[in-house]
């Protein structure tokens, strides 16, 4: 019998079954499997282990004949002590031979990796995690950008990517080397690539009281689909909601710095705003950080802000998803619900999750 490599192959490349599979099997790939797991915080699981000085996600190499997903689940089982069912990828990454790092002696030809999604894992889950006797010897839960500083660079690049693809879920992403083919706007913002400012605040309903120093003012800006606009600084990768600082040309109404942070950060206009409450550090009682909620208008072109000079990429998605790219605590739980009942005195639906959109021109709706 013979065969040839392709359909549309002429008939002088054909080959017998023998010498079609010897040549498959010269190109052959190792293949293995990871596992993101994050906390309610969005902290990532790492591992320590006995064998590198570098960390890794939950996972390794595939038995033979086994599913990536079979051998996910294994992995949780062997490492962790857990059982679960891991059926949604989130990247598959293509490793080269020449960027591995691996010894010479090892021959190692390359990888294909799957990155499953592994959840959210509250308290009672992560207590539950019992590590084997050897090989993994602690884990960590970690901001993501310290993963570059605590798995290898490839492996790092790898993990960021999958945090990126599960937050703006678009569907598994495709990986050389830890790097997306084909980039979303939150790989191109560079998301994450900073700890997040960790404000985990009390929530209060309504009205900051007599005596408090409003000294921030930001907005839950929904779009008619019920997304809400996000800036991400272009310097940092961090996320905002529009919004600012108090100036002394704001003569102390909190609308007005609203209004002219949206114009200046975002050149966004809004209509019927909420007040929805405010959060206040414990560290500075007499502070007060007010959050409304607002109906987007308009759009402009991006521009310079002329605080910083520094041009905000700006972006739509579900408030979800925007949670997703702050560190607020717990306490963001309380806002979140009061944005979404303000959301409903509105008129504008809830949205689903979906992959983000870039507002680059004028919009108006």
């Amino acid at each position: 019998m013979t065969t040839t490599p392709s359909p549309d192959a002429p008939p002088s490349t054909s080959m017998t079954d023998a010498e079609y599979g010897a040549l498959r099997a010269s190109a052959a790939l190792w293949a293995g499997t990871s596992v993101l797991i994050t906390d309610q915080y969005g902290r990532v699981l790492v591992q320590h282990v006995d064998y590198r000085d570098t960390c890794l996600l939950p996972g390794g190499g595939l038995d033979q004949g086994e599913s990536p997903a079979s051998g996910a689940a294994r992995e949780l089982g062997e490492e962790l002590g857990i059982t679960a069912v891991l059926d949604r990828c989130l990247a598959v990454d293509w490793v080269s031979a020449a960027t591995s790092g691996a010894p010479a002696v090892m021959r190692f030809p390359g990888e294909i990796i799957h990155v499953f999604d592994g959840g959210t894992w509250n308290d009672a889950m992560i207590d539950s995690i019992r590590l084997p006797p050897s090989e993994v010897t602690a884990i960590d839960l970690v901001e993501p950008a310290q993963l570059p500083d605590m798995l290898s660079a490839t492996d790092a690049r790898r993990a960021m990517s999958a945090v990126r693809a599960r937050i703006n879920a678009a569907g598994a992403v495709l990986l050389e080397n830890g790097r997306p083919i084909a980039p979303t706007v939150l790989d191109r913002a560079g998301v994450l690539q900073t700890a997040r400012p960790a404000n985990h605040y009390p929530w209060h309903h309504g009205p900051a009281p007599q005596g408090l120093t409003i000294i921030q003012v930001l907005a839950w800006q929904f779009a008619p689909d019920g997304r809400v606009l996000v800036l991400i600084d272009p310097r940092t990768g961090t996320a905002v909601l529009p919004g600012g600082t108090p100036e002394q040309e704001d003569h102390g109404d909190p609308l007005t710095t609203l209004r002219r942070e949206s114009a200046e950060e975002a050149a966004a206009r809004f209509e019927s705003p909420l007040l929805l409450g405010h959060v206040t550090d414990p560290a500075q009682q007499q502070r007060a950080y007010l959050r409304y909620a607002t109906r987007l208008t308009h759009v402009g072109p991006a521009h310079p802000d002329p605080a910083t000079g520094h041009t905000y990429t700006r972006i739509l998605t579900s408030p979800e998803q925007a949670l997703e790219l702050f560190d607020w605590g717990a306490p963001a739980a309380e806002q979140l619900a009061a944005a979404h009942r303000a959301r409903e005195r509105l008129g504008i639906p809830r949205a689903a999750r979906q992959p983000a959109t870039e507002l680059r021109g004028s919009t108006t709706w």
